[in-house]
This record gives C-alpha cells, sequence and structure tokens, in this order.
C-alpha cells in the first residue's frame, strides 16, 4: 500500500474529522472509498467519449430503440 498525502480545504478537512469520528473509521477509509467512485466515474465517462469520438461508431435513433424495446 502507497501513502499519499493530500491538501484538503478546512471545511472539507473538518467534515471528514467529523464523520470519521461519529462513525469511528479511519478518514482514510473515506477518503479511499470517494476516490474510488469518482476514479470509476471517471473511468466510465472516458470510455463513453471515446465511443462517441470514434468516427466508426454506429448509431441508433432515439425513436428506434423505443420502438424495438416496445415502449413505443
Amino acid at each position: 500500500m502507497v501513502t499519499q498525502s493530500v491538501r484538503l480545504p478546512d471545511d472539507l478537512a473538518q467534515r471528514l474529522a467529523q464523520l470519521s469520528a461519529v462513525t469511528k473509521r479511519p478518514k482514510s477509509s473515506f477518503l479511499v472509498e470517494a476516490l474510488e467512485r469518482y476514479l470509476d466515474e471517471i473511468e466510465d465517462l472516458e470510455i463513453a467519449l471515446s465511443r462517441v469520438r470514434d468516427p466508426g461508431s454506429e448509431w441508433v435513433d432515439h425513436a428506434e430503440v423505443k420502438r424495438d424495446l416496445g415502449i413505443d
């Protein structure tokens, strides 16, 4: 495991400390969880954007999708 240091705005650091105290969980557990969620979202976004930017991508009209699914 790697140790990283991060600078947090005072208000964010205070919220993290309060949550850590109330839940009796280490602050690092919240930071790891938040970073994992954030990175998952950004990675998904990058995959979607790469597909949109791909000139070979095939597109289906929204109305066609609804019709095919029977929700027209």
